[in-house]
């Protein structure tokens, strides 16, 4: 009897072993599920998924790295991602602004395909994460990839209207120079020169010779269109791999520029080659990089002697050796002018006269042009000094023959500006008319008049008579100088609008008329 439950004491004991195993299994995995509930971060059912801490990515799903990228550019991942939600999004970066006060928010909007796209955002711990979903997910076999491949999709479609509206002619070439892709541009200037009623066949027509283009270097292409107009354009070429990409920018307007650039130079050399001044243009080193003809003819400078761009100083003891460079005392004396010469032109505007030893007359102009350059122009003036020296003579010679008249004479010019007057009236009124040549006017002579003669209204007269050219040929009056002498005087216009004005007056002599003085009593003289 003693044996009959020992079997079942047994199992009894095993059975309560079994159960307090599971009683403890369980506790562990409700344990277990309690930690994975108490985390914000774990994975619930895959999809996109992104762990931030700031602007740096922590972590991230395999599709969620896939997505990143197909994010060209530079930037943060975070940059990266939000430059991909905004446009999605408008009000993402609101929420995530207020995302440390929120804790959490979730956003949805539709797309351009109709379906809709939420995000789901939370902050914990300082730590941000961020959720995408897609309403397809559920119904794709590959929910997990479903935005990366939308992402891809919406990338292709704007590439492709990218090369579509691109002015520039982009194709693919072999090394044969078959061409196995082109864009829209190229196919439209393809089937323009077809011959009527054919079509497009592969391999696409090649409408440039690319040989200088696939070696690096710069090459242009033209085509012409219906009319018979050149339309150019420059082409660049990449290798890729066993192929070569190639784009044909259009170049029309720099070809237009280049071509009136052109022109214009050539233009500006003929101007430069017929102008009677020699000019000489000095780099910065102070070397010969232009000159003109007029130069040799002026300078008698051999030249192969210029070609050789000689430097400032070798050209100006070129000209020395020629005497075409006033000779100084001493060759030390020359250099140092010549060196303050330089100095000069290169700060500012230079001019100086040479008067050469054969009798001609250079005027030398010098003038800083940019980047430190310099501009010497040479000036054949001798027939221009010769006429104002004959000028001059002229005029000393008018000079000399007026002072041998005795009459006393001045000459106004309109408007009552001192000319000329001669030795005879500098005598009579005591005024010497060169100290104010150009400046005295006929108000303050008249006023000068005044003070060496007896109260008279010929001056009055005087003065009208030259304001009102035309009225009258000539104006007569006399006036009594402080001495007591009687000055006849006249007045008349000349050509031009001068009026010349005669004094003639009489010799003093004793019993002459007692004048006022200034309190109007009579004085004797």
């Amino acid at each position: 009897m003693s044996l009959d439950w020992a079997p079942a004491l047994v199992l009894f004991v095993t059975c309560g072993l079994i159960a307090l195993g599971s009683v403890f299994v369980l506790a562990a995995l409700q344990g277990q599920a309690d930690r994975q509930a108490g985390l914000i971060f774990a994975e619930r059912g895959g999809g996109l998924c992104f762990l931030f801490d700031g602007d740096a990515l922590l972590d991230a799903t395999p599709q969620a790295r896939a997505l990143l990228a197909q994010r060209s550019g530079s930037g943060s991942h975070r940059a990266r991602l939000l430059a991909y939600l905004l446009p999605r999004f408008p009000d993402l970066e609101t929420h995530l602004a207020r995302l440390a006060d929120e804790g959490n928010f979730v956003l949805t909007a539709p797309q351009d395909d109709g379906a809709m796209l939420t995000v789901e955002a939370e902050l914990r711990g300082g730590l941000t994460r961020i959720a995408l979903h897609h309403a397809e997910e559920a119904a794709s076999t590959a929910g997990q990839d479903l935005l990366t491949q939308k992402a891809i999709q919406q990338e292709l479609g704007q590439l492709r209207q990218v090369l579509a509206n691109a002015p520039w002619l982009v194709w693919r070439e072999t090394r044969d120079g078959d061409v196995v892709w082109a864009n829209a541009a190229y196919l439209s200037e393809a089937a323009e020169r077809l011959p009527s009623g054919e079509d497009l066949t592969w391999p696409l027509p090649r409408l440039f010779d690319t040989g200088a283009a696939a070696t690096g270097g710069a090459q242009r292409g033209k085509l012409t269109d219906g009319n018979g107009r050149p339309h150019w354009f420059r082409l660049q070429a990449r290798d890729d791999g066993a192929e070569r990409l190639v784009f044909a920018e259009p170049a029309d307007d720099l070809v237009l520029a280049e071509e009136s650039t052109a022109d214009f130079k050539q233009t500006l050399a003929k101007t430069f080659a017929h102008l009677p001044i020699g000019i000489a243009i000095f780099d910065r080193q102070r070397q010969l990089a232009m000159f003109n003809p007029a130069l040799l003819d002026l300078t008698t400078l051999p030249p192969d002697f210029l070609s050789m761009r000689p430097t400032l100083f070798a050209v100006l003891d070129a000209l020395r050796d020629r005497n075409m460079i006033p000779e100084p005392k001493d060759y030390r004396s020359w250099r140092r002018q010549m060196t303050e010469l330089e100095q000069a032109a290169s700060s500012g505007h230079h001019e100086e006269t040479w008067t050469l030893p054969g009798g001609q007359t250079i005027r030398l102009t010098g003038r800083p042009h940019p980047n430190g350059a310099l501009a010497l122009m040479f000036e054949d003036i001798t027939t221009e000094m010769s006429r104002i020296r004959r000028y001059r003579a002229d005029l000393e010679l008018s000079q000399s023959v007026l002072d041998t008249v005795e009459q006393a004479l001045v000459v106004f010019a309109p408007g009552g500006a001192l000319v000329m007057a001669n030795a005879s009236y500098a005598a009579l009124w005591d005024h010497d008319p060169a100290a104010q040549l150009g400046e005295a006017s006929l108000a303050r002579i008249s006023t000068h008049w005044r003070t060496r003669s007896a109260p008279s209204a010929f001056w009055m007269e005087l003065q009208a008579f030259c304001d009102s050219s035309g009225q009258r040929d000539t104006l007569l009056g006399e006036v009594r100088l402080l001495d007591g002498r009687l000055i006849s005087c006249r007045a008349q216009h000349l050509a031009g609008d001068m009026t010349l004005v005669t004094f003639a007056g009489t010799t003093p002599h004793e019993g002459r008329l007692p004048l006022l003085d200034s309190g109007g009593d009579r004085k004797r003289a």
